[in-house]
């Protein structure tokens, strides 16, 4: 058992984990700092017991085989749906959402567990279905989806929601569920969000009123164009299923996208508050709302362009020792990191992202088993979209959405449930000639 634990274990992705663990609680040491240069938060000590609880976790999913997550995902997918059904009726509140769950200042959130729930489960049903009915497979599929998310949505959590669908996306395309399926909800998420920001766009930003746009606004009009493209819809489909014109069938498609769309976001606007959907567009021009929205960004981009090329310094920041970031050790952590070690810190953290986005997928190509493949995807999609979008959050190109950076970002739910995916990546690998 030691030599195979040692022959298979992925030194390379280890490294990369370890190293921006390491840096982590270096950079959340340094958000404690105040501009007296008296450390003014233990944080960094709260991570560093987190990041060896973690390395625990990590540890046991390699010694654990894989497959018998595969017996009991179903099992942790229903303890996941209790547990989030418990959290929105007795959860603490954070942020303006109630996504807590504990005993005094110890506490976890479970949708970030959830993550690595639903991924284990959404394997396992890929795997045991793969020659069910493509409709019927689909629909299950986005059920599995939107059952979870749903209930992480009104918390409401929409950083931690959005997450989900880039990991149904990655796992419904390597499961070769239909393109056209997946393009369905592709756009249907894309549209259902334009929709409902189109009218905060208006008011706050481009600050004229557009007559064309009542319909984003007003709800009788959106309940009007529901039921005609529902109507449209279904005498379509009607038409198709009788004379099987593929035109019948695409104009069925594109009007049922537009349907659930303005469902959608009539749904959105009722569970999410104002700002947190101010928030999906501020960065278009944070300037609008300087003091307000706009304060996060705009702050988070000064702190990255007085990083330079080689930074300002360890400890020697002032964006954040002037207390100036927001949130500064969980969702802007690089933007600390950046504006102490410059551009050439960002390539370095950058260059060890890309390794553990390669190396999952490596072991994923390289399983010899479909539900580890499914899985290093999964965890592939979930670890990609979590860096790209915390990233461009704090680069002021995407919008802020709360999402914490894996490994860097200060916070025991997050990094835990990272360091239990890279255990399941290792255990994958490990086990690969086995099959």
């Amino acid at each position: 058992m030691k030599l195979r634990f040692f022959s298979y274990l992925d030194f390379l992705l280890l490294f990369s984990v370890l190293f921006l663990t390491t840096i982590g609680v270096f950079f959340i040491y340094s958000s404690g700092i105040n501009s007296a240069g008296v450390s003014v938060s233990n944080e960094y000590i709260k991570q560093s017991f987190f990041a060896s609880i973690g390395l625990i976790l990590m540890i046991l999913m390699i010694l654990i085989d894989y497959k018998k997550l595969r017996q009991l995902s179903p099992h942790f997918f229903i303890v996941l749906i209790l547990l989030l059904i418990y959290t929105r009726l007795f959860g603490k509140t954070a942020n303006g959402a109630k996504s807590w769950i504990g005993i005094g200042d110890f506490g976890i959130q479970p949708s970030e567990f959830g993550k690595i729930v639903y991924i284990l489960f959404f394997a396992w049903f890929l795997d045991r279905y793969k020659k069910m009915d493509p409709k019927r497979r689909f629909g299950l599929s986005l059920f599995i989806l939107l059952l979870p998310m749903g209930l992480i949505l009104i918390q409401p959590d929409l950083g931690t929601a959005s997450v989900y669908v880039p990991i149904f996306l990655a796992m419904c395309f390597v499961s070769e569920i239909p393109v056209r399926y997946i393009l369905f909800v592709l756009a249907l998420g894309v549209l259902t969000v334009v929709i409902t920001v189109l009218p905060i766009w208006e008011s706050d930003i481009y600050r004229k009123p557009l007559p064309f746009f009542a319909i984003f606004s007003n709800q009788s009009l959106k309940i009007t164009l529901i039921l005609i493209f529902a109507f449209v819809s279904v005498i379509s489909l009607i038409g198709y299923i009788f004379f099987k014109h593929s035109y019948l069938y695409w104009t069925a498609y594109s009007f049922l996208i537009f349907t659930f769309s303005f469902l959608c976001s009539i749904a959105f606007s009722k569970v999410l508050k104002p700002y947190q959907i101010s928030r999906l567009i501020i960065f278009l021009n944070p300037n609008i709302d300087p003091l307000g929205s706009g304060w996060n960004i705009i702050q988070s981009k000064i702190a990255i362009g007085a990083g330079g090329i080689f930074g300002q310094g360890f400890l020697k920041g002032t964006q954040s020792h002037y207390r100036f970031l927001p949130q500064q050790s969980t969702d802007f952590i690089f933007s600390i990191f950046s504006e102490e070690m410059g551009f050439l810190g960002g390539c370095v953290v950058f260059l060890l992202f890309i390794i553990i986005f390669a190396r999952a997928l490596n072991i994923g190509f390289s399983s010899k088993n479909t539900y580890g493949y499914y899985v290093a995807v999964g965890i592939a999609a979930m670890f990609f979209y979590h860096f790209i979008v915390n990233v461009g959050m704090v680069a002021g190109i995407m919008p802020i959405t709360g999402i914490p950076l894996f490994f860097m970002s200060y916070g025991g739910s997050s990094l835990w449930t990272a360091m239990i995916s890279i255990g399941i990546l290792m255990s994958i690998n490990m086990r690969k000639i086995e099959y």
